[in-house]
């Protein structure tokens, strides 16, 4: 007896082969893969996966790693969001996002200007998240700009959301530095 096979039950469906795809669950109307769309959730994607790897070198700080969990939590709605599944980021992970940076300020030392990336391991690739949060956000921008889809809906509290993620990955960087009393670099320029 043939069993059914659902494509969710494949890691691979062929469907996409013409350049094509569907936001998962969602809307499956076929649309280019390189549209704003899947850039936006490609964006997120490699975001999360990226936090992920991060996540995995912060061993030996647990609250970084706690930060880097509950943002990959997080990412996963705000993808669902954009992919036009009724999903929404409500206003107390904006606010939970903005205690946590506020916390850190006060143990840092206060910012006198850029610095150069790298200090520790951690601290490097939580600056290179970062630079990935902003292009998220500006892809996830890109779609809400889309007027001719219900998709460019995205609310202001996700919108809200990356903007303070990347600023907590930055704190989280100097923190990561800060812990482990590695100075910070300013350019000479």
């Amino acid at each position: 007896m043939e069993r059914a096979v659902y494509w969710a039950d494949m890691l691979y469906t062929g469907k996409g082969d013409g350049g094509t795809t569907t936001a998962f669950g969602c809307n499956q109307q076929r649309i280019s893969k390189s549209s704003e769309l899947p850039e936006a959730l490609g964006a997120l994607d490699e975001l999360n996966a990226f936090l992920g790897f991060a996540k995995m070198r912060a061993i030996g700080a647990p609250r970084i790693g706690a930060a880097l969990r509950a943002a990959q939590e997080t990412l996963f709605i705000i993808q669902a969001e954009v992919a036009g599944a009724d999903k929404r980021v409500g206003e107390s992970a904006v606010k939970e996002v903005e205690k946590l940076v506020n916390e850190i300020e006060k143990e840092i030392p206060p910012i006198t200007g850029f610095s150069i990336a790298g200090g520790t391991e951690l601290s490097a690739l939580l600056d290179v998240a970062r630079t990935l949060a902003r292009r998220a956000e500006r892809r996830v921008i890109a779609v809400t700009n889309l007027d001719k889809s219900d998709l460019s809906k995205i609310s202001g509290e996700t919108l809200a959301y990356l903007n303070r993620l990347s600023s907590l990955l930055f704190a989280l960087a100097r923190l990561a530095n800060h812990e482990a009393g590695v100075a910070e670099e300013n350019p000479r320029y």
